[in-house]
C-alpha cells in the first residue's frame, strides 16, 4: 500500500467523497459552517450530540456520496502529538474499500497552521509494510489531496519526506533476509547511494588486513562472505569544518559463532545489522534533503558464523587501536567489529563527536524493554542533546552509567582488555566501558545500545510492527536543532 499526496493551494471546489475536517477537543463545529450547506451542519451538530466525544477520530456519512471524518486537536498539541494522529487516521482507514480523501487545510484549529504537514508525516510513517516476498501484495493507494493556504512548504515537505525515505530505508535494510543482505550484497546497496551525493568508500578485507583491523576481520573470518568497513561523506557545508561521526554495527547475521546461540528465535539475528542501518538511513536522509551540515556514517558489515575458520573462544587479536582483546565468547562481537570503526572514525575523520548505534545486548532489553535506547556517553552535553531530541520525537534515550571502576570486569590476564564480562552483570554498561577504551583522543561519543528498539513485535506509534527505523529520525532532530 502506498500513499499519495496532492497538494494545491487553491481550496476545492469538490465538496463530495471523503471529507477531512481538523476540530478542536470541544469539537466546535463554528469552522466548517462555510463548508457545509445548512441542512449538512445540523445534521452534524445532531450526530455528534450522540457520539463520544473522548475519540480522536469520529466519521458519518452525511449522504450517500459523502462522508465525514471529524479529528479533534487539543489546544498546545506538539509535532509528535499531530504525528500520533496521522498514523492513529491510518490505522482508522486502511481497511476501507475506497481510499481517496480531501483536506481541506483552512479548516484548522487556531495556531496550527503548520498541522497538515505532521499529521501526513505520522500517517506516512505507519503506512510502511515490508512485503517485497509476498506473492500477494496489498496494491491499494491511498491518495489524499490537500487544498487551500496551510498546505507544507516545499522546504517542509523536501525534510518531510528525506526523513521519511530514510526511515523507510532503514526499515528496508533491517527487514531482509540474511539470505539476501549478506555484507557483499550491502555493500553494493551502500554503494548506490552515491547517487544522491554521498562519497561512499568501501574497504574491503584486503584493506582491512593491511589497515590492521582484526577485531572487525576476525568476527567474520568463519564465513564465505566478505568482512567490510564502509564510509559515507556527505559534505553539507563548503567550509571545512569537523564532521558529525556516526558509526553503526552492521552484523548482518549472527549465530554467535562457535559460542552459538540457542536456537529458539535465532531466526530474529537478522537485525543485528539495524544499527548500520539506522546510519545509511540517516545519511541517505541529510542527503535528499541537503542538510547544512558535514557528517561521516561509518559502518562495520559482517557476518558471525562458525565455520571451520571462526574465530575460537581464548583467541587473542590485536585491534587498529594496538590494543589486544583476548575473545572470551565469539557471541560478544559486535562490540569488536565497533572498536576498530571507533578509533578509525575517530583518527581518519577528526569529528566534533561520534555517536555509535548497535543491537549490542540483550541486557539493555532487560533493563529498559522496548521504551528506551540504553545511552553511555563520555560528554553530558551530548547526552543532554539525545535525550532532548528523543522526546521531541518520542525515540526515548535513558542514560546508563560508566564508571572506571567497571574496567575491572573486562580486565585480561592474558591481554589487555577481554570482551565479556564473566563475573556477571552489568552487561550493557560492561559493553560500553569496553567501546570507550577505543575512543582514543577524548572526544565527545554517545553509544546507543538499541537492542530493544530495532524491532518490534507488536508496533509502536508510528510503525506497524517488524523494523522501527528506530534513530533515524532522533538523530536527524538532533542535528537539525543543534548542528544546522
Amino acid at each position: 500500500m502506498s500513499i499519495k499526496i496532492n497538494y494545491k493551494n487553491k481550496s476545492s471546489k469538490n465538496n463530495s467523497g471523503k471529507l477531512i475536517f481538523f476540530v478542536d477537543e470541544k469539537y466546535s463545529l463554528i469552522s466548517l459552517k462555510k463548508n457545509l450547506v445548512k441542512s449538512e451542519y445540523e445534521f452534524m451538530r445532531d450526530i455528534l450530540s450522540s457520539h463520544d466525544l473522548t475519540k480522536n477520530i469520529i466519521s458519518f456519512d452525511i449522504n450517500s456520496k459523502k462522508r465525514i471524518f471529524l479529528i479533534s486537536v487539543k489546544k498546545n498539541i506538539n509535532s509528535f502529538e499531530v504525528e500520533n494522529l496521522g498514523a492513529k487516521f491510518f490505522n482508522y482507514i486502511k481497511n476501507l474499500k475506497q481510499k481517496e480523501f480531501q483536506i481541506n487545510s483552512e479548516v484548522l484549529p487556531a495556531n496550527q497552521k503548520k498541522l497538515i504537514g505532521y499529521f501526513l508525516h505520522g500517517l506516512k510513517l505507519k503506512s510502511y509494510v515490508f512485503d517485497k516476498y509476498k506473492s500477494k501484495k496489498n496494491k491499494n493507494n491511498i491518495i489524499i489531496n490537500v487544498f487551500g493556504k496551510n498546505v507544507p512548504s516545499n522546504k517542509d515537505q523536501k525534510i518531510f519526506n528525506a526523513i521519511e525515505q530514510g526511515t523507510f530505508y532503514a526499515r528496508d535494510l533491517v527487514s531482509e533476509p540474511g539470505n539476501v543482505l549478506h555484507p557483499d550484497e550491502y555493500a553494493k546497496r551502500i554503494k548506490t547511494l552515491s547517487k544522491f551525493g554521498l562519497k561512499i568508500t568501501i574497504y574491503d578485507e584486503k584493506k582491512l588486513k593491511k589497515l590492521g583491523m582484526n577485531t572487525l576481520l576476525g568476527v567474520g573470518q568463519g564465513s564465505i562472505r566478505g568482512s567490510y568497513l564502509v564510509t559515507m561523506e556527505w559534505k553539507g557545508l563548503k567550509d571545512k569544518s569537523k564532521p558529525l561521526a556516526f558509526v553503526g554495527k552492521g552484523v548482518c547475521f549472527d549465530t554467535g559463532g562457535i559460542s552459538l546461540k540457542p536456537a529458539k528465535f535465532m531466526e530474529d539475528m537478522t537485525y543485528d545489522m539495524a544499527g548500520s542501518a539506522v546510519v545509511v538511513g540517516l545519511m541517505k536522509s541529510l542527503a535528499l534533503r541537503k542538510a547544512k551540515v558535514n557528517a561521516v556514517g561509518v559502518v562495520g558489515l559482517v557476518e558471525n558464523m562458525p565455520g571451520g575458520n571462526a574465530q575460537r573462544p581464548g583467541d587473542i587479536v590485536k585491534s587498529y587501536s594496538g590494543k589486544t582483546v583476548e575473545i572470551l565468547n565469539t557471541d560478544a562481537e559486535g562490540r569488536l567489529v565497533l572498536a576498530d570503526a571507533l578509533t578509525y572514525t575517530e583518527e581518519k575523520f577528526k569529528p566534533k563527536f561520534i555517536i555509535d548505534l548497535a543491537t549490542l545486548t540483550g541486557a539493555i532489553i532487560v533493563s529498559l524493554g522496548s521504551e528506551y535506547a540504553g545511552l553511555f556517553s563520555n560528554d553530558d552535553n551530548l547526552s543532554n542533546q539525545l535525550i532532548e531530541a528523543g522526546e521531541k520525537v518520542e525515540e526515548k534515550v535513558w542514560r546508563m552509567p560508566l564508571n572506571k571502576n567497571f574496567d575491572k570486569l573486562i580486565d585480561s590476564k592474558n591481554a589487555d582488555m577481554q570482551n565479556i564480562n564473566y563475573v556477571g552483570g552489568a552487561g550493557s554498561t560492561t559493553a560500553a566501558q569496553f567501546l570507550q577504551r577505543f575512543i582514543l583522543n577524548k572526544t565527545p561519543w554517545a553509544h546507543l545500545d538499541i537492542a530493544g528498539m530495532a524491532f518490534s513485535k507488536y508496533g509502536g506509534a508510528l510503525n506497524s510492527g517488524g523494523a522501527t527505523g528506530y534513530g533515524v529520525r532522533l538523530l536527524n532532530k538532533l542535528i537539525e536543532d543543534k548542528y544546522e
